[in-house]
């Protein structure tokens, strides 16, 4: 029982390290004003492990780094379609 508590708190130490930092360019061809960057930031920033967001209105992209562990792209596109502008990842 002692060995299998010092492996769960093992896990629970080391899973933070697994994480890793993901940077996604996404493109959002609906924003048709220079207003709709904002509302797109404000969707991307409300997804929990986003660490941050640049949104070009000139690129109708939205360029997101985010925490791997906590959200994944899915999340981000659901975001920004939830918001009004459905996007993709850019290739």
């Amino acid at each position: 029982m002692k060995k299998l508590f010092a492996f769960l708190a093992l896990v629970a130490v080391a899973a933070p390290v697994w994480a890793d930092t993901q940077t996604v360019t996404l493109a959002v061809p609906g924003m048709t004003c220079a207003a709709c960057p904002i509302t797109v930031k404000k969707a991307l920033n409300k997804v929990d492990g986003v660490q941050d967001v640049k949104v070009s209105y000139e690129k109708l992209t939205a360029v997101v780094t985010f925490d791997d562990a906590k959200t994944d792209v899915h999340k981000l596109t659901k975001a920004t379609e939830n918001a009004g502008y459905p996007s993709s990842v850019k290739n």
